[in-house]
């Protein structure tokens, strides 16, 4: 008898830092991701393409960087604003699952920064769900608590499916049941001030991984009840870190170290279950992983390699930032096992733009320190008005990311290594960093966007019309 042909789950996290047990951080317990591991194989020096939603999202679903084809800058191709078109080639995963009879399924988010229709990429019916609970303000429908992830249940009999469900893990607000994580109890990186509002965001995020734990197991158990969990690989996996500062949006460890499990039946997975992979690896890779998982051929236009391929493994890991909202920037890093290389392109802008977190309580309290003069050389590296060039971190010897050795001889030959490694890289992928947005953009940011986000010269033309006519 031939055996069905495997189911594919993306358990595709937000804003979630690995601060797990099995990645060393025993503040919160986390038994169904624990349980997903020892089924599976564990990535634990996995990194996203990009610290940003949706470029991250945009590079995972079509397997190529967000940079090669233009869909790299965050909240692009949106009602009103200049259209983003993927090249010809370029067929995303959902579709190409669909081509090999697939059902298809997104429970909860896409945020792909290109046009595209999301009744031809899937085929079950969307349900759009709110993370912040059934009582949010807006047009939010659902909550959190009301969510049935079995969408699974709408195709064909004996069809397989590869499903997208949206936990939105460092975005919900919600709490599983039990005492919340103390706020006194959480460490707090060198490179935070230790204040209260700092602990208090800390802490929340443990409560935030405690109840993507709960819904982890709440799926395997819905999988397991309709017959599916024996022939269904799960990916777990986040498209970057958390929104704290210096988290997302910013290419240290903190932005783009993500957790990432592919678990199965053991005569599904490609390794032993229990598995470590401590190489550096890069989420990008999930997309032709799942191709080849299902048994279907990788395109040769992907970027996107097969993790289980028989000549797996990166020497090293791309990640890009560049516009964020209104925030105009462009950073580029280069992550090996052991170091952090960051190119910071534009070195007159602070890296403490104005944007959308910038009224949320720690960076209030950030910034008001940073003008008394209470912060550490340490953490008031991030608060300076203008950035250095180029930065050179040991992973290894400094976890945090904090002492930067660019201009430190001894490393002289390491920097310029990783810094051709970059340069190579730009060239060969056809990174379009470099271009220069349509000016409709940005007319269309300084009249929807508030005015204090929109504050970069490249808004200067529309200020200053727009002064001249009132």
């Amino acid at each position: 008898m031939t055996r069905e042909r495997v189911n594919v789950l993306w358990l595709f996290c937000e804003d979630l830092n690995p601060w797990l047990p099995l990645w060393g951080d025993s503040t919160v317990e986390t038994p169904n991701i624990d349980a997903l591991a020892a089924g599976g194989v564990r990535f634990t020096n996995a990194h996203t393409p990009s610290p940003v939603c949706s470029p991250s999202r945009s590079a995972v679903i079509t397997g190529c960087m967000a940079t090669s084809f233009g869909a790299h800058n965050h909240f692009s191709s949106r009602p009103g604003m200049p259209p983003i078109e993927l090249p010809a080639q370029v067929r995303p995963l959902p579709l190409l699952m669909k081509d090999a009879g697939y059902y298809t399924f997104n429970h909860g988010k896409d945020d792909y920064n290109f046009e595209y229709d999301r009744d031809a990429y899937y085929s079950g019916k969307w349900q759009v769900v709110n993370p912040y609970g059934k009582h949010a303000p807006g047009n939010a429908r659902g909550g959190q608590e009301d969510r049935d992830f079995r969408q699974w249940r709408g195709r064909a009999e004996s069809q397989p499916f590869f499903g997208q469900i949206t936990l939105w893990a460092g975005k919900n607000q919600l709490r599983v049941p039990g005492p919340a994580v103390d706020p006194s109890t959480v460490t707090v990186p060198p490179y935070y001030p230790n204040t209260g509002s700092f602990r208090e965001a800390i802490a929340r995020h443990y409560d935030q991984i405690r109840t993507t734990d709960r819904e982890v197991g709440q799926i395997v158990a819905d999988l397991k009840a309709d017959g599916l969990l024996d022939n269904t690989i799960i990916c777990f996996f986040s498209d970057h870190g958390y929104l704290m500062l210096r988290g997302k949006q910013f290419c240290y460890d903190s932005g783009t170290h993500s957790p990432l499990i592919i678990a199965g039946p053991a005569e599904l997975l490609p390794e032993e279950q229990g598995t470590e992979r401590p190489e550096v690896s890069t989420t990008l890779d999930i997309t032709a992983t799942t191709l080849a998982l299902a048994g279907e051929p990788v395109p040769q236009w992907m970027e996107s390699e097969d993790l289980f391929s028989e000549d797996a493994g990166r020497d090293f890991v791309i990640s890009t930032r560049d516009r964020c909202d209104a925030a105009i920037d462009r950073i580029r890093s280069v992550r090996t096992d052991r170091f952090r290389y960051i190119r910071n392109f534009y070195t007159s802008k602070p890296l403490m733009q104005p944007q959308y977190r910038m009224n949320q309580p720690c960076y209030k309290e950030y910034r008001q320190m940073w003008q008394r003069g209470l912060l550490n050389q340490t953490q008031a590296f991030f608060a300076g008005d203008e950035r250095l060039p180029e930065e050179l971190y040991d992973c290894q010897t400094d976890p945090h990311e904090c002492q930067n050795l660019a201009n430190h001889p001894a490393y002289a030959d390491e920097l310029a290594h990783l810094r051709e490694i970059l340069t190579d890289w730009m060239r060969e992928s056809g990174d379009r960093g470099g271009e220069k947005e349509a000016d409709e953009l940005y007319e269309w940011y300084f009249n929807n966007w508030p005015a204090e986000q929109t504050c970069s010269p490249e808004f200067k033309q529309f200020r200053e019309h727009n002064r001249g006519t009132s």
